[in-house]
C-alpha cells in the first residue's frame, strides 16, 4: 500500500472514530445557542452624509474630544479616503486625549464614501485629472471608471464641507490640514499647487505622481514660478511628503524622493516642506506608520 493510500485510510479512521457515539438530537439539544451581535462604534465618533452640488452622497466621518475646546476653536484634519484610513487617525487622537496630551485636542474628519469596502472607485474621479489621450499603457485598464473630478471636489472641500464643519463645531479656520495616501497624495498635492493657502498643513503620502505621464509636473512649474516670483497672495500651506523604502510601485517612492528634492530650494520663497521615507514600510502601510507624524506636522502652530 502507497504512504498516500495509507494517509486516505488513516483519514477515514479519524473521522469515523470521531464520530458521536449519542443520538444526533441529544447533541443538538447540548449545542450552544448563538447570541447576537452589533458591529463595534468607535468611541468619540460620528458619521453623517453631505452631498455634493451635483448630489454625490459623501460619508463624513468626524472624531472629536469630549474636553472643550481650546481658545479659537479645535483644529481640523481632513483624511482622504476616509472609510480605510479615518479610524487609525481617529483612535490615536482619542488615545492622545486620554493621556490629556495637546494633539488630541482636534478633530478628524474622514471624507469617505457610502460603502463596506475600504475603498471606492469614485476616489479616481474625486482625486485624479481626467485621461490625456492617448492614454498611458500603464493607466488603460483604469478607463473603465470616469476620471477628471478634482476641481469639484476641491469645491466639495471648500466651499460645502469646511462651512458644514463650522457650524456643527468649534473649530478653528487657520488650523485646517489635509492628508491624502496613493491618488489622494496626488491629490494633495494639486490643492497645494491650485489652493495653496487653504489648508495650514498638507501631508501627501506616497503620491502618484506617474499618473498622465506625470501630468502633475506642469502644475508644480506653474506654482514655482508663481512662488518664486511672489505672486502668491497670502501664506502657503506646509508640506509634509512621505513614502515606504519598500512601497511596490517603485515610481512613487522615486518620484517622491525627487519631488523633495525640488522643493527644497522654495524655502528661500517661503515654503516649508520636510522628507521622510519610512524603512520597511510598503505602499500600502505608509499610512498607519504616518499617523502619528501627521497629527504633529499638521498641529504644528504657526
Amino acid at each position: 500500500m502507497t504512504d498516500v493510500a495509507s494517509r486516505r485510510l488513516l483519514g477515514v479512521a479519524v473521522l469515523t472514530l470521531g464520530a458521536p457515539l449519542s443520538p444526533p438530537l441529544a447533541a443538538a439539544q447540548t449545542a450552544p445557542v448563538a447570541t447576537p451581535t452589533t458591529g463595534y462604534v468607535l468611541p468619540e465618533s460620528e458619521t453623517w452624509e453631505l452631498k455634493s452640488e451635483d448630489g454625490y452622497p459623501y460619508q463624513i466621518f468626524v472624531s472629536q474630544p469630549k474636553d472643550p475646546p481650546p481658545p479659537g476653536g479645535y483644529p481640523v484634519l481632513y483624511v482622504l479616503d476616509g472609510n480605510a484610513m479615518f479610524a487609525g487617525f481617529a483612535e490615536t487622537r482619542r488615545i492622545l486625549g486620554y493621556m490629556k496630551a495637546d494633539l488630541g485636542k482636534t478633530i478628524i474628519v474622514g471624507v469617505g464614501y457610502k460603502t463596506e469596502a475600504a475603498y471606492d472607485v469614485r476616489r479616481i474621479y474625486d482625486f485624479v485629472e481626467d485621461f490625456r489621450q492617448p492614454v498611458p499603457p500603464a493607466q488603460t485598464y483604469l478607463t473603465k471608471y470616469k476620471a477628471g473630478g478634482r476641481a469639484q471636489f476641491a469645491a466639495f472641500l471648500l466651499d460645502r464641507l469646511r462651512p458644514v464643519l463650522a457650524r456643527r463645531y468649534s473649530v478653528n479656520p487657520h488650523r485646517q490640514a489635509l492628508f491624502g495616501h496613493s491618488f489622494g497624495g496626488l491629490f494633495a498635492l494639486y490643492m497645494l499647487y491650485n489652493h495653496p493657502g487653504a489648508f495650514h498643513a498638507i501631508v501627501s503620502a506616497s503620491p502618484s505622481i506617474f499618473w498622465n505621464d506625470q501630468g502633475i509636473l506642469a502644475e508644480e512649474r506653474a506654482f514655482t514660478a508663481k512662488l518664486t516670483q511672489g505672486k502668491l497672495q497670502g501664506p502657503v500651506s506646509r508640506l509634509r511628503l512621505v513614502t515606504g523604502e519598500l512601497d511596490e510601485t517603485a515610481l512613487e517612492r522615486t518620484d517622491a524622493v525627487s519631488l523633495a528634492k525640488r522643493l527644497e530650494p522654495l524655502s528661500a520663497y517661503g515654503l516649508r516642506s520636510e522628507f521622510e521615507m519610512f524603512a520597511g514600510e510598503t505602499h500600502i502601510t505608509v499610512p498607519s506608520r504616518s499617523i502619528t507624524s501627521t497629527l504633529r506636522f499638521a498641529f504644528t502652530w504657526p
